[in-house]
């Protein structure tokens, strides 16, 4: 006997080692690195599918699969093949299945091509012995640390001025760096900024290299271009009006740059107002403060352009173009701001003649420059609490009793008619809700916006028969706080009348227990009263089982040696029906 069936019979001659069939005719042993996937076939192979080995391959070999993947590296680059069509297994432990022949190699389908001299370096120049290839360094560093003239100073990137074919053969554009080479400093010499071969961290400011030809000698700071150029150090390329926040006019324009630099440049900024350069010329001795262009300008200090209504927050209008200066600016000058309301200069007025302090300091509110004894106040305008009714007529002090501005009103009607609350507060503070300010004593209440609205027979009955007192908000809205004795259910039901009755008549009722209820009545159960089922009162909620046992303990003739689940064998319609005999012993 040969073939399968010969190492079958073979297996079956073994002593009892848990060999498998796989395991028998297995063609030979695997490599070391895949010894401990031997003991299961699948592992490597699927049963009747030979394509799918490559996929097994690959779950192992996570580099390799993310090369395939993303189509990089030596695999990624291949045609599609089976591993197995370059790489042979079950050849023994020491067998190699990486058949690399490395004069013949593609170097090209890796992410490293071979360029210039790269081509005749022998391969373990790069790859290292017993590593893998993958693992060669990309980067020109990783090889040529060494051969760095520039001690790492210029980084890693050496393919940026050098190339494969010719190590001493350089090229670099100074472009692209963040100091372009332009104009003068085109003909300037490497060895002249980099010193003894240092690129990285050159200094980039003028002053690095052109400290010695500040004609400043510092003074103006260290940014030399803001004035200078690459073209010509001699010519100054600064316009004051461009370049800064300050432009020179008239007069200005004439006056040398230290007259108002006087300290080195960037350190510490020039004054931008005429009081940092003119105080001692400041005939006003500072009373009008350090605004000088407010009245002067540039083209000479002795010509004044003051106009009050366009230079200052406050215009003067009508009877305040009388006022003299002095009489809002006092002695003193103009040194200090002038008070800019009303109560400023008023407040005399307001003191011993108006309202005492009453009224606050907006006197503007209710007055104008027209004149004192004009008001022009509009309560409902003005404020958020509109006079209507007989509220026109009452006097302001008789709501205002405070201090106007600090004691705040307010604006509920309890806060003034706390003392002629019949309801002894029992409502709440909203007495709109059922009075108006026209007369206090007509009242009308939609019971439709409380949260009970009365609907049907609710209509017609009278308040004093669910609010017996005055305290109308502590009316249960509950139907049995009212009707709990004409509840013939005597709570079985629950307490929730109006899930089975309505407000149009109590006798009239509607329930559908299949919708409502976990337990949809069919058969038999149609026919049997509410409180058949429901025998005890109910506080909150029904906790009334649902199997037939909990109502049919005493009609069990089986005395429980059949279980509870009564509905296995018997239906609703009629219990002498048995359904499902096949089932009874």
């Amino acid at each position: 006997m040969t073939g399968v069936a010969g190492a079958i019979l073979t297996m079956m001659t073994f002593p009892a080692e848990g060999q498998t069939l796989e395991s028998v005719i297995m063609p030979g042993k695997v490599i070391e690195g895949h010894a401990k996937l031997e003991s299961e076939c699948k592992n490597c192979h699927v049963r009747f599918q030979r394509a799918a080995q490559s996929q097994l391959c690959l779950d192992c070999h996570k580099e390799v699969s993310v090369d395939v993947r993303s189509k990089s590296g030596y695999h990624g680059r291949l045609k599609e093949a089976e591993c197995r069509s370059c790489h042979t297994e079950h050849k023994g432990r020491d067998a190699k299945i990486v058949a690399l022949d490395e004069p013949r190699f593609d170097h090209s389908l890796t992410d490293f091509a071979l360029l210039g001299k790269h081509i005749g370096t022998p391969c373990l120049g790069c790859h290292r012995a017993k590593a893998k290839h993958r693992a060669a360094p990309a980067e020109c560093a990783g090889c040529h640390r060494k051969d760095d003239r520039h001690k790492g100073g210029l980084g890693a990137k050496c393919e940026t001025c050098h190339s494969a074919t010719d190590w001493k053969d350089t090229r670099f554009d100074h472009s692209r760096t963040r100091f372009p080479l332009l104009r003068r400093h085109a003909q300037v010499k490497c060895g002249d900024c980099h010193a003894e071969e240092r690129y990285a961290n050159t200094p980039r400011a003028c002053v690095s290299c052109h400290r010695k030809n500040d004609t400043h000698k510092g003074h103006f700071g260290p940014r030399c271009e803001t004035c200078h150029n690459e073209a010509e150090w001699k010519t100054p390329t600064f316009l004051h009006d461009r370049d800064t926040r300050f432009p020179l006019r008239d007069r200005h324009r004439l006056s040398k740059c230290e007259s108002c630099h006087k300290t080195p440049l960037y350190r510490e900024k020039a004054p931008t107002t005429c009081d940092g350069c003119h105080r001692n010329a400041d005939v006003h001795r500072g009373a009008l403060g350090d605004r000088c262009e407010n009245c002067h300008s540039e083209k000479g200090w002795k010509g004044t352009r003051f106009e009050h209504d366009r230079e200052t927050r406050f215009p003067l209008r009508d009877r305040h173009r009388e006022v003299k200066c002095a009489g809002c600016h006092p002695a003193t000058g103009f040194r200090g701001k002038a008070p800019s309301t009303c109560f400023g200069c008023h407040e005399r007025d307001d003191r011993e003649k108006a309202h005492k302090d009453r009224y606050g300091e907006k006197c503007g509110s209710c007055h104008t420059e027209k004149g004192w004894k004009i008001l022009v106040f509009d309560h409902d305008r003005d404020t958020r609490y509109a006079l209507r009714g007989t509220h026109r007529q009452v006097k302001c002090d008789v709501c205002h009793r405070g201090v106007l501005y600090r004691d705040k009103i307010e604006p509920r009607c309890v806060a003034c008619h706390q003392g002629d609350d019949k309801h002894n507060g029992q409502l709440g503070p909203r007495c709109d809700s059922c009075h108006n300010e026209r007369n206090w004593r007509e009242a009308s209440f939609d019971h439709n916006r409380s949260r009970f609205p009365l609907i049907e027979s609710h209509v017609r009955v009278e308040c004093k028969e669910c609010h017996l007192t005055l305290a109308f908000k502590d009316a249960k809205t509950e139907c049995l706080s009212c009707h709990a004795k004409a509840d013939r259910h005597k709570e079985r039901l629950g307490p929730r009348c109006e899930q089975c009755h309505n407000a149009r008549s109590w006798k009239s009722w509607e329930f559908d227990h299949d919708q409502r209820t976990r337990f949809k009545l069919g058969g038999a159960h149609t026919k049997i009263a509410c409180l058949a089922c429901h025998t005890v009162p109910v506080k909150d909620k029904f906790d009334l089982a649902s199997n037939c046992f909990s109502c049919h303990r005493k009609d069990d003739t089986h005395l429980g040696s059949f279980g509870q689940q009564c509905d296995r064998c018997h239906v609703t319609e009629n219990w002498r029906r048995i359904i499902n005999r096949e089932r009874i012993p």
